[in-house]
C-alpha cells in the first residue's frame, strides 16, 4: 500500500515545531481520523511507525508538533494544529470526525483538547474553523490533575511547574485550570485509558476514577490496564503488548467496546479504592 505524507506549517515564516504531518492512506476505509500528540520525551515524527500502521488499517492520521515553553502557548499550539486538520477534512470533502491520540505530555494536552472548550484553559484563541470537538479520545498515562497530589513523583511535580510556567505557590488557579478534572461533564467524548501497570508518573487510580464518573453521566468511557510495561510504551508495535494497544485502539476507533477481562475490572476497582482510603 502507497502512503502519502504531506506537512503543514502553521505560520509565515515558519515557527518551529508548529506544525502537522498527515498521513494518508491509498484507500481511506475508516470514517474518523486520528490526531496524535507525541509525549515530552518524544518529537512529531516520533509518531510516524503508530501512524504508518494506522495507515495500512485505512486511517487518516495527523501529527502535531508544539513549542518549547508553557502549557498555555503548547495547547494553543495543539489546538491550532487541530483547526489545520479539520480545514484539511474540509479541503477533501471527508467526514469530520476525529479521535485524538495523546501519551503522556501529550495526553495532558490531548485531555484538555479532548474536554475543555477553546480559551477555557486560559489559552489564547485563533482559529479559522468553528469548533469542531473531537469525537472521542484515546490518552496513555494521563495526569488527571496538575495540581499536587500525596506520593506525587518529586520529578513530575518538578516539570509540571515548569510547565505551567509559574509556581503553585504564586498562582494556584493556573494549576486548576490546566486540571482534567475540571472539565468533566456530560458532553465529553468517550475517553480510552491505557495504562501502564509500571507506571511510576501518572496514578492509573485517578483515570479509573475519572473513567467511573463519565460512566455515572451515561459516557462510555473504558479504562484497561497493559501488564509488565512502564511510562511511555506505546511508541513501536515490536512488543505483543503495543500490539495489542494498536488493536484496542483500532476497535474503540471504530466505535466499538475495547475488550477488557474480569481480571482487569477487579484490578481497577482495587485502584479505586486505594485513592477513596
Amino acid at each position: 500500500m502507497n502512503l502519502s505524507c504531506i506537512t503543514f506549517y502553521l505560520d509565515s515564516p515558519l515557527v518551529k515545531n508548529r506544525c502537522i504531518d498527515i498521513f494518508e492512506p491509498e484507500k481511506q476505509t475508516c470514517d474518523t481520523a486520528l490526531f496524535f500528540i507525541h509525549g515530552g520525551g518524544g518529537a512529531r515524527p516520533g509518531m510516524q511507525i503508530i501512524m504508518e500502521g494506522f495507515c495500512r488499517r485505512g486511517v487518516l492520521c495527523a501529527s502535531v508538533g508544539f513549542r518549547d515553553g508553557d502549557a498555555l502557548d503548547q495547547l494553543k499550539d495543539v489546538r491550532n494544529g487541530y483547526d489545520r486538520f479539520l480545514s484539511y477534512l474540509k479541503e477533501k470533502g471527508l467526514p469530520l470526525k476525529v479521535c485524538v491520540y495523546g501519551e503522556s505530555h501529550g495526553a495532558f494536552l490531548g485531555s484538555l483538547l479532548l474536554c475543555a472548550v477553546p480559551g477555557e484553559c486560559g489559552e489564547k484563541v485563533d482559529l479559522a474553523n468553528d469548533w469542531i470537538p473531537p469525537v472521542r479520545g484515546v490518552l496513555q498515562a494521563t495526569p488527571v490533575q496538575f495540581t499536587p497530589w500525596t506520593d506525587i513523583n518529586p520529578t513530575l511535580w518538578s516539570l509540571i511547574q515548569k510547565i505551567a510556567g509559574v509556581s503553585y505557590e504564586e498562582h494556584p488557579e493556573r494549576y486548576e485550570a490546566l486540571s482534567l478534572r475540571n472539565y468533566l461533564r456530560k458532553d465529553n467524548p468517550p475517553l480510552f485509558f491505557a495504562e501502564a501497570q509500571h507506571e511510576h508518573y501518572d496514578p492509573p487510580a485517578m483515570t479509573y476514577a475519572l473513567v467511573q464518573k463519565h460512566n455515572a453521566m451515561g459516557i462510555p468511557s473504558q479504562w484497561k490496564m497493559y501488564k509488565n510495561v512502564e511510562h511511555g510504551f506505546f511508541y513501536r508495535l515490536d512488543t505483543w503488548q503495543q500490539k495489542l494497544l494498536f488493536e484496542d485502539i483500532f476497535c474503540f476507533l471504530n466505535g466499538n467496546p475495547v475488550p477488557i477481562s474480569e481480571t482487569e475490572r477487579k484490578r481497577g476497582e482495587l485502584y479505586l479504592q486505594m485513592i477513596q482510603c
